[in-house]
């Protein structure tokens, strides 16, 4: 509906009719390459119903991908004269809004009408209880007259029937009868998952399998080749791209700090990085050589004395940050990712880590020069607990919801937060 909608007001602005055969001849072109992508890319599955930020980054792939093939048949096939670039131009953007748009009042509205899930669910309690959603169905299993006995082909009717039209049931029952309940719901045609909160202590992700025997999957790297490949991308697109207006600017804050105080004119750092490794972060030197910290062990505060009449400006502007982008350019950092900290950074007297364990989970991507934690506005020193905590959660949540527009809206909402009232 809305490429259809999208081609027909491209059609009325270059044409000034709606109806006019070139822009239904490129619909009958666009559309069918479009839901082929679509679907392919898993752009109209259940999980995009409560989540429209999927569902626009799905529906953006095939969009893009149909722009390509449309295009390269329109230059392959010489169809020059029957192809309205300004009517397809037009008919794409409107088609893009309003796929946006759609998506996103759709996303609120599932959850008002079907919950929380878009699927049917059931919760089994065998003898251990649960709180589930509001919306969720708890059957006890005692109560109605049910257990896993697969040697009771009556007992198996009975729970197909209470299964019956379930998307997907969640069992919680004591360790000794989960092997009991697994084996009963294997021919139930229906999704069926088993409660292990111990699992919840090591932070298990799924299962695998390694010499014919089970494993639980701890870890697994968020970003894949093709993600990892297109951020890379992005990063060295964007070094392009800047590289004749920052390269003059770094000259002359280069200068200035060499001129305002003695010492190098770079700070190098050991900083936490990608897979918990360490590498050199660059930064423009800001404080007085003699009272350099290598190791982080003092946060700056508003009003540090160490800090230098120029090193105050270019901190208060962020352009202290700018020698970062050499470590963007040989692969240490991306534009986007979790800032990363120095070693011996602190708060409230306590290590990062010492205070949430998960702290070495953001470490699973490239650190960056910004990151959803800054956008939000957390910056500045760490003196309590809180501070890093919610910068870790909103690291956290980057990991967990990476994609290619996250990255970009991140970089572009940084500009607003350049100047802050954190940046001392």
């Amino acid at each position: 509906m809305s490429l259809v909608l999208g081609f027909l007001f491209g059609n009325q602005v270059r044409f000034n009719d709606v109806l006019d055969q070139q822009g239904y001849n490129m619909l009958v072109v666009v559309l069918p390459v479009y839901l082929g992508t679509a679907l392919n890319s898993r752009a109209y599955t259940i999980d995009v119903l409560t989540n429209s930020r999927l569902g626009i980054y799905r529906a953006a792939l095939g969009l893009m991908f149909t722009i390509g093939v449309v295009l390269g048949m329109a230059f392959y096939l010489k169809a020059g004269a029957d192809f309205s670039r300004l009517a397809f131009s037009v008919g794409i953007g409107t088609s893009a809004l309003f796929i946006v748009a759609g998506r996103t009042v759709l996303g609120k509205l599932i959850p008002r009408w079907l919950g929380q899930s878009p699927l049917s669910e059931i919760i089994i309690c065998d003898g251990v209880d649960i709180d589930g959603p509001e919306d969720a169905f708890i059957l006890h299993a005692e109560q109605a007259g049910i257990k896993p006995s697969v040697n009771d082909p009556w007992m198996l009717d009975r729970l197909g029937h209470f299964l019956r039209n379930v998307d997907r049931v969640v069992v919680a029952c004591p360790p000794e009868r989960r092997r009991a309940w697994a084996m009963a719901l294997k021919g139930a045609d229906v999704s069926a998952e088993i409660l292990a909160p111990e699992l919840d202590d090591i932070g298990s992700l799924g299962t695998g399998r390694f010499v014919r025997q089970s494993t639980l999957v701890v870890a697994v790297g968020p970003l894949g080749l093709r993600d990892r490949a297109l951020k890379r991308l992005l990063d060295l697109s964007i070094l392009a791209v800047l590289a004749p207006v920052v390269v003059p600017v770094m000259a002359v804050v280069g200068i200035a700090v060499k001129l305002d105080s003695s010492g190098p004119v770079f700070f190098k750092q050991k900083r936490i990085g990608r897979g918990n490794r360490m590498f050199s972060m660059y930064k423009f030197r800001s404080m007085r050589t003699e009272t350099l910290d290598g190791e982080g062990r003092r946060s700056t505060g508003r009003d540090d004395d160490r800090i230098t009449r120029v090193g105050r400006f270019i901190r208060r502007t962020s352009l202290d940050e700018l020698p970062q982008l050499l470590n963007v350019l040989v692969g240490d950092m991306s534009v986007a990712g979790p800032r990363p900290h120095a070693l011996a950074s602190t708060a409230d007297d306590a290590l990062f880590w010492e205070i949430d364990t998960r702290y070495w989970d953001r470490h699973a991507v490239k650190p960056g020069m910004t990151g959803l934690a800054q956008i939000r506005g957390f910056r500045g020193a760490t003196l309590c607990r809180e501070d890093l905590s919610n910068r870790l959660q909103a690291d956290l949540e980057y990991l967990s919801g990476w994609t290619i527009w996250r990255d970009i809206s991140i970089i572009l909402s940084t500009f607003r937060v350049i100047v802050h009232r954190n940046a001392f």
